[in-house]
């Protein structure tokens, strides 16, 4: 009987260290930034908003690059416009890392600049494109576009999006116009 007990002690014993080692690397319950693979166009992140709250999906489905937007010409060779969607999966309102430099464009050389690079490009709001603010409202999603002033060696790079937990997101950028909408929204930069 007593070699029984101290078999079942040391089996609780075992048990118990083998889930505190599991379970102590963060006390938080909550994943932290890992690296991901670059998605491609139309793919889907799943994100948080500012502060870390709230549930975001932010899906880039298009890509055009213009060597004009509206009346207004680049300072480098051309402008890159990507649209994407952002859908809320909350009940409260999520706001995006948009607004606070979220987006970014790392060049094939590593070159980075942050959307809105320049006067014109922080002024591209296409028609059909730009829903607003960063702010989404539940269960909904906005549709909104960010804008980098390029030059034409920096074509065909990378979108890094970081969130409000400050976890980067990158998609792969074809070098040419690609996507679900190039058609309609080069109609609505002119």
């Amino acid at each position: 009987m007593r070699h029984i007990n101290r078999a079942t002690t040391l089996i609780t014993v075992c048990c118990l260290g083998l889930l505190t080692a599991c379970t102590e690397d963060d006390d938080r319950g909550e994943p932290g930034p890992t690296p991901r693979t670059a998605l491609r166009l139309g793919q889907n992140a799943d994100t948080v908003g500012v502060g870390g709250k709230g549930a975001l999906r932010i899906t880039p489905d298009t890509v055009v690059y213009v060597h004009k937007a509206g009346a207004d010409t680049p300072e480098h060779d051309l402008y890159a416009v990507v649209a994407f969607s952002a859908a809320n999966r909350t009940a409260t309102p999520v706001t995006a890392t948009t607004g606070k430099g979220g987006f970014r464009w790392k060049a094939p050389d590593g070159h980075t600049v942050k959307a809105g690079n320049s006067r014109g490009a922080a002024r591209i709001a296409p028609v059909g494109f730009h829903d607003g603010g960063p702010t989404v409202q539940p269960h909904t999603y906005g549709r909104n576009t960010v804008a980098f002033d390029l030059t034409d060696a920096e074509k065909g790079g990378t979108l890094v999006y970081v969130d409000g937990r400050g976890a980067a997101f990158r998609w792969k950028i074809p070098a040419a116009s690609s996507g679900d909408t190039v058609a309609a929204l080069k109609s609505a930069l002119t």
